[in-house]
């Protein structure tokens, strides 16, 4: 191999890697930022799935062979996710609306926080190189990416009806958000 050929590999490589980062992490926001838009409230499998991975990760961050003061705020945002389930223990039917609001709120910002902070810690721990060969450009790049995705998606929640049908929901195993379109009548 050429010294030319293995100089263009090596960013190569590094842009490949960003772009799995960048397009995984837009897979993963997309359909919690969706379901938010359109039914107004994340879904039970979304927030769990998120408090499972964050778990596994806060697990591995304490055990990580790294100073502690290093793993202390990593370990903290991971349990976010654990936070509110715990919290939605301690909330009954007797709770004040605005404690209810509160709690609610925790939630969205918990899985909304919880979904990115986790995906990029599991990138930092699949790659541990990954974040020390990546520009801060970069890295900027893909934040910027994946908030555009999940604000877009938010959006497109908010906007289903214009361009989905009650049916598209239905046929695809989703419950119909409210103000879905019904399907059009066919004339006989």
């Amino acid at each position: 191999m050429s010294e030319t050929t293995s100089a263009v590999e090596g960013p190569r490589r590094r842009d490949i890697a960003s772009g799995v980062v960048m397009v995984g992490m837009a897979i993963a926001v997309w359909w919690p930022a969706f379901t938010l838009g359109a039914w107004g409230q994340l879904f039970f499998e979304q927030i769990l799935t998120v408090w499972a991975a964050s778990t596994a990760a806060f697990v591995y961050v304490l055990t990580e062979r790294r100073p502690a003061g290093a793993r202390i705020w990593r370990a903290f945002v991971l349990l976010l996710p654990s936070a509110w389930i715990l919290l939605m223990f301690a909330l009954n039917d007797e709770s004040a609306d605005l404690f209810e609001f509160l709690l609610t709120l925790a939630g969205i910002v918990a899985v909304l926080i919880g979904i990115p902070f986790t995906l990029w810690v599991l990138v930092r721990i699949v790659w541990p190189d990954f974040s020390a060969s990546t520009s801060r450009r970069t890295k900027g790049l893909i934040v910027l990416v994946v908030l555009g995705v999940a604000l877009v998606s938010f959006v497109l929640g908010l906007n289903q009806s214009r361009f989905l049908t009650c049916g598209d929901f239905e046929i695809s195993g989703n419950s119909q958000p409210p103000g879905c379109t019904p399907e059009p009548v066919d004339s006989p």
